[in-house]
């Protein structure tokens, strides 16, 4: 291989773009999936005490019906 021929294929690939569409869905795939962890960051403690909330009125009124 020529000195001329390894120049042009470095050319060639340095210019080649095809890769460039799969690098911007993984940066954007990864920018979701980041958002959605600081959403469910924020959200779970909100969650959690109303789940506790419900969970403590459920025990305490509870209605039994005598047939």
């Amino acid at each position: 291989m020529t000195l001329d021929k390894q120049t042009l294929i470095l050319a060639q690939f340095i210019h080649d773009e095809s890769g460039a569409v799969t690098v911007d869905w993984v940066v954007l795939t990864a920018a979701l999936v980041g958002l959605g962890l600081a959403v469910m960051g924020v959200i779970s403690g909100g969650i959690e005490s109303l789940s506790n909330d419900i969970n403590d009125v459920l025990l305490v009124d509870h209605t039994e019906v005598a047939f």
